[in-house]
């Protein structure tokens, strides 16, 4: 899904029920980080491919690790952003953004394998074993799905008391 906003609706839908345990706003950012490298792939022309290494399991955790030990850095910067949209629950701890990060990168390459030829979710393995292009129709409508479920769960958060 290059340059969609489909895989927020998992992050959403799983994050903010599970906000105690995994930090919602680094799930958000690492469930769409991955799409860097199709969005430089066109935005420059590159002779890359679309889905390259970020759109492994591999490259994928260690995005997620990386952006959770950023966003667990900025985390003092960022909190009076966090609090009155009520994106967090509680102080998390460093195991909260890294699962987080982890959960969003590799949620990616999993929503997308089904998807994508050119994807080699276990690189160095060539072949994607997930491409199933009559999924297509079903990882959208769950990414769809779950993106209402999320939206209506913020919403119910936002309106109700802390």
């Amino acid at each position: 899904m290059p340059l969609t906003p489909f895989h927020l609706g998992p992050a959403l839908a799983l994050g903010l029920p599970l906000r105690r345990k995994l930090h919602v706003p680094t799930l958000i950012l690492s469930s769409i980080a991955c799409d860097v490298e199709p969005l430089l792939v066109l935005a420059f022309n590159l002779d890359y491919p679309l889905h390259g290494y970020l759109h492994t399991l591999i490259a994928a955790t260690l995005l997620g690790v990386a952006i959770g030990t950023i966003m667990k850095s900025l985390e003092p910067s960022l909190k009076p952003l966090y609090d009155p949209i009520r994106l967090e629950d509680r102080k998390p701890s460093l195991s909260h953004f890294l699962a987080a990060g982890v959960l969003g990168t590799t949620s990616h390459v999993l929503l997308d394998a089904p998807l994508y030829s050119d994807i080699k979710p276990l690189y160095p393995l060539q072949a994607n074993p997930f491409y199933n292009p009559s999924a297509t129709l079903g990882v959208y409508s769950f990414c769809l799905l779950s993106g209402l479920l999320g939206l209506a769960y913020y919403i119910r958060l936002l309106t109700t008391r802390k």
